[in-house]
């Protein structure tokens, strides 16, 4: 097992005064930013579960008031849930391996042997650590992201349907121009027409004969047509469908 580091001092240096480096954020705090790697100690020692409490414990993610450092210091595993088990307070614990590419810590409030309560995680991967975002951030980024591209969205339509009223404005400012200027005659295409429509006619064959009259059928002459076309009017109008009944005719009240 690697060496134990040793515990940082209580108070840090001013940067500002003394040159020396700003004091890492305090752990639980948000550290989704920071990735750490120490490739002196990846070359020295192997990655694998016995060893990488060790490898953990040189990040900023750390936190030296954890259960698993008084362990460390009684020279005891630190991931020995026999002990941690019988202890309250903050402890980590290694919850998936998948030697040696990937290791999960999960840091959780001890309150009884089988009462824990989640607090962070933290993975390694390919010996670089992170410090796992919370579901409600990400919730939150997934949200944020979504919201960007409808809002992208809706400004690319509402651009093109701007640019669509633009064009029937100038459409419609072209339709009210007077009609009598739409609506003149152009004796050259109605000429053109008239060309199409009797070289069509000219296509045509001719018109078949009609049918013969029946047998004992006299159509009538020309003549009678004309005179019983003359007479029905005057007739239809010298009769007078009340007057000319006579009284016997009419309708008794």
């Amino acid at each position: 097992m690697a060496t134990t580091p040793m515990i940082p001092p209580a108070g840090a240096g001013n940067p500002n005064l003394d040159g020396a480096a700003a004091a890492p954020p305090v752990p639980g705090t948000d550290m989704t930013g920071i990735c750490f790697r120490d490739q002196l100690w990846l070359n020295t020692y192997p990655l694998d579960r016995n060893l990488v409490f060790d490898y953990f414990a040189l990040s900023p993610f750390y936190d030296y008031s954890c259960n698993n450092e008084q362990l460390r210091v009684r020279a005891i595993h630190p991931l020995d849930l026999s002990h941690l088990s019988k202890m309250t307070g903050t402890e980590f614990m290694l919850s998936e391996v998948l030697e040696p590419h990937l290791f999960v810590f999960r840091k959780q409030k001890r309150d009884g042997p089988e009462k824990v309560t989640p607090m962070l995680t933290y993975y390694i991967l390919d010996g670089s650590i992170y410090q796992a975002p919370q579901l409600c951030n990400v919730f939150a980024s997934r949200v944020g992201r979504a919201l960007y591209h409808i809002s992208k969205a809706f400004n690319t339509a509402a651009s093109k349907l701007e640019k669509i009223g633009y064009v029937d404005a100038e459409n419609e400012s072209a339709n009210s121009e007077p009609k009598a200027a739409k609506e003149t005659i152009d004796f050259k295409e109605l000429k053109r027409v008239d060309h199409i429509l009797a070289s069509l006619q000219r296509k045509l064959p001719p018109a078949p004969p009609p049918p013969p009259f029946p047998e004992g059928y006299a159509p009538p002459s020309a003549e009678w047509e004309k005179r019983s076309d003359n007479q029905q009017p005057e007739q239809l109008a010298t009769v007078d469908p009340i007057i000319d009944q006579g009284p016997s005719k009419r309708m008794k009240v």
